[in-house]
């Protein structure tokens, strides 16, 4: 497994849509504590299913735009079966 070095500016982008996913956890969580409506816990549910989905999506944007073209440049063509794979984990 390889290191990869992100910018100071994804880190946080990053680590600031990680802190977003904890506090809609965190008040998930109170929801089902105060015996909220399903419903209303359910949208909140979607939307962070929605939000990891977002975020998978920068990391795979990031991935493609930096370590992918930095392989396939350095002669690498197993990269191509990383990515198939990759996109096989998110059908």
């Amino acid at each position: 497994m390889e290191m990869k070095q992100r910018t100071p500016d994804l880190k946080k982008k990053l680590s600031n849509h990680i802190s977003r996913l904890i506090g809609q956890l965190n008040g998930i969580d109170n929801m089902i504590k105060e015996d909220r409506y399903c419903d209303d816990i359910l949208i909140q549910l979607s939307a962070v299913d929605k939000s990891i989905k977002s975020l998978a999506n920068t990391i795979l944007d990031d991935h493609i735009h930096s370590c992918v073209i930095d392989k396939i440049k350095s002669g690498n063509d197993e990269v191509a079966d990383e990515l198939v794979d990759l996109f096989k984990r998110f059908q």
